[in-house]
Parts: C-alpha cells; structure tokens; sequence
C-alpha cells in the first residue's frame, strides 16, 4: 500500500501556511471536492448523488477533460458547483519545469474561461496542484495570478486500488470535522471506492447535522 497523509498533520499546514487546507467555522460545515474529471462515466453520477442529499461541492477540473466532455462540464456549472483548476494535463509539479507548469495552469485557466457561463465564477479563483506536488517558486506564481491554493483536510484515498472501499470510508468518517476540505476522485480509476463512500459519506454528513459548502 502506499504512503500518503490521510489527515493532514498541524504542523503541514503551519510551514505551509500559503495553502489552505481547510475553512475553519462554526457552522457544521464541511467542503467536498473532486479531483480529475470531468469524466462521464463518473462525474454524471457524482452530480445525481450530490442532488440527491442537496449537496455542493467543488470540482478541481482538468483542461484536457473540460475539451473532451464540454457539456458534462456544464452540468456540474448549471447544478451550482464551484470550479477549480487542476492544470490541463494533470501535471505533477516537481518533476515539471516552471515556465511549462505555469504555461499548463494558463491553458487550463484560458479554457475555464472559455467554457464557463458565468465569468464571476472565477472571481475567486481555485487552484490545487495534481498529487498535491508543487515547488515553492510553482506555488509562488500561481498566488501572483491571484489564484488560492487550495490542499485538504482530509484525503479519502479514493484513487487507490489497493485500499478496500470500506477503508477508503473510514480514512473520510473517522477525521471530519467542521471545516474540514475533503478529496474524492471523480476518476475511473476511483470510482470503485467512490461509489460506495460518496453515498455514506453524505448520509453521515446528513444525520450528523453538516452542510456542504463550496470553496
């Protein structure tokens, strides 16, 4: 099984206090996002379950995937999701040079741009790094675009096969709490895993009096 933070340490988070890794308030309120897609195979049922408990949640969208399924992007605009970018081909930041990293996020930035109804959803605008990899010089420019850098609270672990769907439950329910952000995978790759915790996930967020706010 591999190595990664399911909850994510305080002290992460104080020496990199430029990311947010969560939205602390006393409101019960939490913030569910979604990395990869948009995907049809996935996003579309993500989108119904979401309906099904009226949740919102933001989606972290790659470029490359906003081209090859246009109008499942605008479902998850018209359902009233916030957006985020996630690069346009899902680069992993240290092992991308500068210049081509940023050159990504524009490219993805100029599709958003392109591709959303309502241009004031990117007033505020949301970036998250694939595989949360980036370089303080990366992490640097992206702020001076006026973008947030946007990490977790806590990671699901969706994305990895080789976790037992209950498990990939358990890494979400065992560390919520107010203000916690919360990574799923709205990917083939994570559906598996996704489609039996999303559901419960929600359930417990319902019957433990949360809301689902978007970023």
């Amino acid at each position: 099984m591999k190595l990664y933070w399911i909850k994510t340490h305080w002290i992460i988070k104080k020496l990199f206090s430029g990311f947010i890794w969560d939205k602390t308030n006393i409101k019960n309120t939490v913030y569910l996002t979604f990395d990869d897609g948009p995907i049809p195979e996935v996003t579309l049922w993500v989108l119904e379950t979401l309906k099904e408990y009226n949740a919102k949640a933001t989606f972290f969208c790659i470029g490359d995937n906003i081209d090859k399924n246009p109008a499942v992007f605008k479902k998850i605009e018209d359902d009233g999701h916030a957006i985020g970018n996630h690069t346009y081909n899902h680069l992993n930041g240290w092992k991308t040079k500068n210049k081509t990293y940023l050159d990504n996020i524009k490219k993805c930035e100029e599709k958003l741009q392109h591709s959303l109804k309502e241009k004031n959803n990117l007033q505020s605008k949301l970036f998250r790094p694939p595989y949360g990899k980036l370089k303080i010089a990366q992490s640097r420019a992206i702020r001076q675009l006026g973008y947030k850098i946007i990490m977790w609270d806590i990671l699901s672990a969706d994305f990895d096969p080789s976790i037992p769907k209950e498990k990939c439950l358990e890494n979400v329910l065992t560390n919520i709490k107010s203000g916690s952000i919360i990574v799923f995978h709205d990917s083939i790759k994570a559906s598996n895993n996704l489609e039996y915790a999303l559901p419960k996930t929600l359930e417990y967020l319902k019957q433990n009096n949360f809301t689902c706010g978007i970023l």
